[in-house]
């Protein structure tokens, strides 16, 4: 866990946060979820913002779900298809642990194939 000079957390690529989803609308995940940040630290310090995908404990099955690593302080599965990028200090951001390596490769993997790239 990183934190900044005032002692504040500042998110990175791979930790496992707790953060309020609210408001949302339609069909994105809503309410204080568990998520994944797919920023690196230096793009979360210097604008505020940090990319997150969401987890769900709804498992459904679905192709581009991706399970937590057993061991893990989280459970469920990550939905790369709502990433969405929060100001990650207005949505009161919590630090909870690093995720394994080989999970942030998985689901980042699976959010280049959705935007054209491959994987």
């Amino acid at each position: 866990m990183v934190r900044d000079a005032k002692g504040s957390y500042q998110p990175d690529l791979g930790d496992l946060v707790y953060i309020n989803c609210d408001p949302k609308a339609g069909t994105e995940q809503g309410g204080r979820r568990p998520a994944l940040v797919m920023f690196v630290k230096a793009v979360t310090a210097g604008t505020g913002l940090a990319a997150v995908v969401p987890i769900t404990n709804q498992v459904k099955g679905g192709p581009l779900e991706v399970r937590v690593p057993a061991g893990c302080k989280i459970t469920g599965v990550a939905l790369p298809e709502h990433i969405r990028s929060v100001d990650w200090i207005e949505r009161r951001m919590e630090f909870v642990s690093k995720a394994p390596q080989s999970f942030v490769d998985d689901v980042r993997r699976i959010i280049v194939l959705m935007m054209g790239g491959e994987g």
